[in-house]
């Protein structure tokens, strides 16, 4: 049984077959409520009000979503079931990312939509073991290829015994993947998996990631979800796509023209609120100091907040038509909380059709050379815009910015007081 804390981790315990059929689906289980306390290294953090030593670290209670149970084929004998965090007769914990996501599922529900999603999740992978990587401090590793491999299909043949077993592992534990690339660093791999509801492709989202690297470590090998471990080399991102469906039809797709294509007013506006609001959400979909490395001008990776149909240069990109019609972000990277990136997107499109916003106008061209609409370049600026921001607030609860601001400004504090290679490199010998 697991859930999902801030630091995207899974999070939770191992339960015996022949009890958790009745006590483990009735009761749930417990953990230690620092675990939405901690920090990437698990050390327990001061200054939470959800959590502290004052109140003595007590417990949350995690409740099974039977919906989520599955075989976990890359194990032996095990199956899967993520978990909602609660508090034992009061409800869903609002700070844990499912129950972040699930308020938005909810007020998408009550609005007469669902809400349809799919992530782009690219990854490195490394002949090294996690061990051996750890041991040479993530330097001088193997990469699994050694050149650009987008689309290729002689270097990802190479590649294939582990990403093959990747992909029937979670065919297998009712995670359908479409299918497999590779792209444009050396080594680096998307796994493309079918869409579905939000909350469920969040779940997807997850499991997909643990298989990765528990396949990667059973075979030896490694992988990173950083947005952008090498300098040298690409970023590794998270492009979500979304929908709004109602009545089992798109309610993206329509008879009005707006800058050529056929769409709904509820399409229009979603985009609208969705780009509006993503400077104050940007926080929830590039939460790391690393996540704002990715951004660089020619990289495949947004730099400015414009909108094209089919144009990979800007931060929107509009795909498809009739049934297919759906917007795609290319802002997140691979590190983003899916719960959290998919909660933000959710809260900002329907806060759009709420309040009929508009679009500025479609970009025709390369979004790089454009200087309207900058992404935030440091997580700094993300952080304060997050923090002073009503919408969020509103949106999610004054608790629950609080305590995210709190999570990324120890993250922050923890990386300027580092001493980095880079320093040294640059600075022992010379200054």
């Amino acid at each position: 049984v697991a859930s999902t804390d801030w630091s995207r981790r899974r999070s939770g315990k191992r339960g015996d077959a022949g009890l958790f059929p009745g006590s483990g689906v009735e009761g749930g289980t417990h953990v230690c409520n620092y675990l939405l306390t901690a920090d990437m290294g698990m050390e327990p953090i001061g200054g939470y009000e959800l959590a502290n030593w004052e109140s003595g670290y007590g417990d949350f209670h995690l409740h099974p979503d039977m919906s989520t149970l599955r075989r976990a084929s890359w194990m032996e004998k095990t199956a899967l079931v993520l978990c909602d965090v609660e508090r034992d007769g009061s409800g869903p914990v609002a700070e844990a990312p499912r129950s972040l996501l699930r308020r938005q599922v909810e007020c998408a529900t009550e609005m007469g939509f669902t809400a349809m999603a799919a992530s782009e999740l690219e990854f490195y992978t490394y002949q090294d073991s996690f061990r051996e990587a750890a041991e040479k401090g993530y330097r001088g590793l193997n990469a699994a290829g050694y050149y650009i491999e987008d689309y290729h299909v002689l270097q990802t043949a190479r590649e294939e015994p582990f990403i093959g077993t990747v992909r029937r592992h979670l065919r297998d534990s009712g995670v359908p993947v479409e299918n497999s690339k590779g792209e444009w660093g050396h080594g680096q791999h998307e796994i493309n998996v079918r869409y579905t509801d939000a909350l469920a492709m969040a779940d997807r989202h997850v499991i997909y990631k643990q298989c990765v690297k528990e396949v990667a470590d059973q075979m030896g090998q490694s992988v990173t979800f950083m947005a952008k471990p090498w300098t040298e080399q690409a970023g590794s991102s998270c492009h979500v796509h979304l929908s709004l469906w109602s009545d089992d039809e798109n309610a993206f797709a329509g008879d009005t023209e707006f800058e050529g294509i056929q769409c709904t007013d509820a399409f229009r506006w979603f985009l609208g609120g969705w780009m509006a609001r993503a400077p104050e959400m940007m926080a929830m979909y590039a939460s790391t100091v690393n996540a704002y490395k990715r951004y660089q001008s020619a990289s495949w990776a947004p730099t400015t907040l414009a909108w094209g149909y089919d144009n990979r240069t800007a931060g929107f990109r509009i795909v498809g038509k009739g049934p297919s019609l759906r917007i795609e972000c290319r802002v997140p990277g691979a590190d983003c909380n899916p719960y959290l990136a998919f909660a933000a997107a959710l809260a900002s499109g329907l806060d759009g059709i709420k309040n009929r916003t508009e679009p500025p106008a479609m970009l025709r061209g390369d979004a790089y050379q454009t200087t309207s609409g900058k992404l935030p370049t440091r997580i700094g600026d993300a952080i304060e815009a997050f923090k002073a921001s009503d919408f969020a607030r509103e949106a999610f609860g004054s608790e629950v910015v609080d305590h995210y601001v709190h999570h990324l400004e120890n993250e922050r504090t923890a990386y300027e007081r580092a001493v980095t290679d880079w320093e040294r490199e640059r600075y022992f010998e010379q200054i």
